[in-house]
This record gives structure tokens, sequence and C-alpha cells, in this order.
């Protein structure tokens, strides 16, 4: 792999942690909102939940194809 395909192959892996940690400050933002109001409806919770869930999968999915990346850059230089 050249540098400037590895260099490309990089830029895109942080460019997707850079919408995680936005995720994650939504996340807080929400959180924040709660703690002022002191209150979440049952359906907002689940709602909440249900979606942290599969925010969380799809983190995971994306930590595995990472690792991938990184075995196939690693096994190229």
């Amino acid at each position: 792999m050249l540098d400037d395909e590895r260099r490309k192959v990089l830029m895109f892996i942080e460019k997707q942690d850079n919408i995680f940690a936005k995720i994650e400050n939504n996340i807080n933002q929400i959180a924040r909102h709660v703690n002022v109001q002191k209150f979440i409806s049952s359906a907002d919770i689940k709602l909440f939940n249900d979606r942290l869930d599969l925010i969380t999968d799809l983190k995971n999915q994306q930590n595995k194809i990472f690792e991938k990346i990184y075995k196939l850059i690693g096994n190229d230089s």
C-alpha cells in the first residue's frame, strides 16, 4: 500500500471516529437536558436506550473492521 493510500485510509478512520465523538456529545447533551428537566418519559427512555444499543452495536462493528484494516496495513508495510 502506498503512503498516500495509507494516509487516506487513516484519515477515513479518523473521520469515522469523529462521527462517534459527535454522537457521544449529543448523548451528553440529552443527559444534561434530562437532568435540568428532572424528567424523561418512559417512551423517550425506551427510544433512547434502543438507539444507544444500536449505536453500541455499530461502534463494535466499526472497531472490528478497523482492526482488520490495521492488520492489513501492518502486513503491507
